[in-house]
């Protein structure tokens, strides 16, 4: 059985000023206001395509080169993740919770991929938000907006 699936919302929504896709969650308009009256199978399809969006821009940037590892400083720095989700979505819950204070990423078991040489991790973080932010954009205008899939 799974779980229940809780709100992303982080509290930085941009849907109230007009914006189609929450730049803080990355969920659709319509998903914010209607998430309450989902159900369980219609919240997973949306955490899901949350998920593989995050992974994917978070994997452009940052390979994670000993998960054990990864997951033992998650735990001992008590940063809050789902250990449901993809590896690399908790990489992103390590750069929110500290990338200003993590001198060296492989002490947390991931190492900076080619394309992210040269930039801090407060960088990384930074690129990771704004892939994920348009990868969502860009299934929105692609698939939802007109209408070619139900959001």
């Amino acid at each position: 059985m799974y779980r229940k699936i809780r709100t992303p919302c982080i509290g930085v929504c941009s849907t109230g000023i007009g914006d189609e896709v929450c730049r803080g969650c990355k969920r659709f308009a319509h998903e914010v206001i209607d998430w309450n009256a989902y159900t369980e199978e219609q919240r997973r399809i949306i955490a899901q395509r949350r998920e593989g969006y995050l992974a994917s821009a978070v994997r452009s940037l940052l390979e994670i080169v000993d998960q054990p590892l990864l997951l033992a400083q998650l735990k001992h720095q008590q940063i809050r993740f789902d250990d449901r989700q993809n590896p690399y979505c908790w990489v992103f819950e390590l750069l929110r919770a500290g990338a200003s204070q993590i001198a060296n990423p492989r002490e947390y078991g991931v190492s900076p991929t080619n394309q992210a040489r040269g930039l801090s991790l407060e960088e990384i973080r930074q690129r990771i938000d704004e892939d994920f932010y348009a990868l969502s954009v860009s299934y929105y205008q692609r698939y939802v907006s007109p209408g070619i899939v139900e959001g």
